[in-house]
């Protein structure tokens, strides 16, 4: 089974989706299970996990209530303030709204302290996850990875996904040395996992990006978490800026046709079913 580890739902409205700003208008419109079906169709994918776009709690409603209406998505990755007061109560709720609730995140990229993550009332938080089977999603720029490895030090028994390999600045086929260094000290942690996705948006606005461009930093990702513990992701819509759905498949299956066969089944699903308990 092919699963698409990262892809999002909204009905849009300015307000609420402010991080969709000039120069995004072809995400500034509805999407929902309707319109990802037919491209999952048409390149092969069986089945979705779907991640929060809205930092609040009628956000884990929806993707839920989607979840269960559609059987192709297999799990939500939801939205829980970890500093909050009721951040227990919220996490057990969530955990309990159905089989498919199966991680949280929240979105560290875009706080004002880079050093977010570290906070004692953040790092409470996640250390509740554990006690409800749930995974973090880490959403981060690659200037955050230090930090990162820090909290994922301080939750040795957590497991983690790494979304867009830490959106690495990519101006050139050659990345970044220091991206590079931390990526491999972040796949040093064993329960720490990778998704493939969201790359072609982070290619510099002023240059093309092809597969043989962002070829290298997916062997980075490779070399730093083995093919045990990557993942595919589309990122769509938000991928749309750069590429069309069947577009990126094509890319990430010219790059993994060198995999073994259990190497392939495991990238483009079973790590997936591993890090977040799929039932599939």
């Amino acid at each position: 089974m092919k699963i698409d580890a990262h892809h999002h739902f909204w009905n849009y409205d300015a307000k609420t989706y402010q991080w969709i700003d000039e120069g995004m208008e072809v995400l500034k419109k509805d999407f929902a299970p309707s319109d990802l079906e037919a491209h999952l169709k048409e390149s092969g994918i069986d089945g979705v996990v779907s991640v929060q776009a809205r930092t609040n709690q009628e956000e884990n409603r929806f993707l839920l209530d989607y979840a269960g209406k559609h059987d192709f998505i297999k799990g939500v990755v939801g939205y829980v303030d970890l500093t909050g007061a009721k951040v227990r109560e919220e996490l057990e709720n969530f955990s309990q709204a159905g089989p498919k609730a199966l991680g949280v995140r929240e979105v560290l990229q875009g706080m004002a302290d880079d050093a977010y993550c570290l906070r004692k009332d953040f790092n409470e938080g996640l250390s509740l996850l554990h006690d409800f089977g749930l995974v973090y999603d880490i959403l981060i720029f690659h200037r955050h990875l230090p930090n990162a490895i820090q909290l994922v030090d301080r939750h040795p028994d957590q497991v983690f996904v790494l979304d867009h390999i830490a959106k690495p600045a990519i101006q050139s086929d050659l990345p970044d040395p220091e991206w590079v260094n931390n990526m491999k000290l972040l796949g040093e942690r064993e329960t720490v996992f990778c998704k493939i996705s969201g790359m072609a948006t982070e290619v510099a606005s002023d240059l093309e990006w092809t597969p043989q461009l962002l070829r290298p930093y997916f062997e980075v990702a490779l070399e730093a978490f083995g093919p045990d513990r990557l993942m595919f992701g589309s990122d769509w819509p938000v991928c749309l800026l750069r590429s069309d759905y069947k577009r990126w498949v094509d890319t990430v299956n010219s790059w993994t046709e060198a995999l073994s066969d259990e190497e392939q089944a495991a990238f483009w699903g079973g790590n997936a079913v591993t890090a977040y308990g799929l039932k599939i």
